[in-house]
């Protein structure tokens, strides 16, 4: 049995929570928000995000943030992403050296164009960081549905660790070493997911959104090897696999923001609608300076900038990304002749 506390009491957070619970660990649930506390300590369900899910009796609910980080073996990042460096700063000064720390947020801060756990490396450099990822919705994952993961660490060593925690008979987990392609994959497919719920939102076919995926995912992978990422991991469940899912679900909160702005609402309605972060709206600016930093042509996420930011019509954005110049898909294939 692990001491596993959770930092951020959303629905992700708290469908990982009764797993690790179900899983025979002492799990701890922490919220900066004493609404939320509250709500999970009298009806031991979070009404808003997972209704109709219990939390198992074993679950502690914790305000204090120093006791619920004291003598953890894993402490999760499961706070939203614009909110992963200030809770980080929150317990830089008890947080004990080797402390494993396992991120579950997907972003890429503004400013520094950094992923996640760097931010959590930078601020905490003694711990020892790793990320969950993969193609997995908190509704589904918090009501047993079989689903897939990947773990990435610095080391073999704590991200077997990782695996033995979270592994349960119907959540399968692999490890990889790759932990900038997995932290890329799993912030650059939200954007990727807005652009297909905008397709959805217009009515448009299978054909288009089988399309967008494909290059979107295209995208990813030119970017992510350009930061030294590996090819492989985008061809894995944080990558196509994650995308897939977020792509084509009616639990994606970017894919219903996408849906919503292809029917013609703004994005601020779109966001007071969900109202929920929508981290593809947070990620694309930062995905597009990412782009221009690293000279990689990404043409999809240059148009979801500019319907987001730049009041473009979706209908121009499409046409514009169907019009470009003709190219060869991948130019490091050869001709034989």
């Amino acid at each position: 049995m692990r001491n596993v506390t959770f930092l951020g009491a959303g629905s992700w957070g708290t469908a990982l929570a009764i797993l690790c619970a179900n899983n025979g660990h002492k799990v701890t649930i922490w919220s900066a928000v004493e609404s939320e506390l509250d709500m999970l300590r009298t009806n031991r369900e979070h009404k808003d995000r997972l209704p109709g899910v219990k939390l198992p009796d074993s679950i502690e609910i914790e305000g204090d943030l120093e006791k619920a980080c004291t003598d953890c073996d894993v402490l999760v990042f499961s706070v939203a992403s614009p909110f992963v460096r200030t809770t980080a700063e929150r317990i830089k000064s008890f947080v004990k050296e080797g402390q494993v720390i396992v991120n579950v947020a997907k972003g890429i801060e503004d400013g520094t164009l950094l992923t996640l756990c760097d931010i959590i490396s930078e601020v905490l450099p003694k711990a020892d960081v790793a990320v969950l990822s993969g193609p997995s919705h908190a509704e589904e994952v918090s009501k047993g549905v079989p689903t897939t993961v990947v773990v990435g660490a610095h080391t073999e060593k704590t991200a077997t660790f990782v695996q033995d925690v979270f592994m349960a008979p119907n959540f399968r987990v692999y490890t990889s070493p790759d932990m900038i392609g997995i932290e890329l994959g799993g912030s650059l497919k939200n954007v990727i997911a807005l652009a297909a719920g905008i397709l959805d939102g217009m009515e448009m076919g299978d054909n288009t959104k089988a399309a967008l995926m494909t290059r979107g995912i295209a995208e990813i992978a030119r970017l992510g090897v350009e930061l030294g990422a590996q090819i492989e991991t985008f061809t894995g469940l944080s990558g196509i696999g994650d995308l897939i899912v977020t792509c084509t679900s009616v639990h994606s909160r970017n894919h219903n923001c996408g849906y919503l702005l292809g029917k013609g609402k703004t994005l601020e309605e779109a966001k007071k609608e969900i109202n929920q972060v929508i981290e593809g709206v947070n990620t694309a600016q930062a995905a597009m300076n990412l782009a221009n930093k690293y000279h990689v042509t990404m043409p999809i996420v240059e148009q979801i900038n500019a319907i987001l930011f730049d009041n473009k019509p979706p209908k121009q954005a499409m046409a514009d990304l169907l019009e470009r110049d003709k190219v060869v898909e991948y130019k490091s294939l050869k001709w034989d002749r």
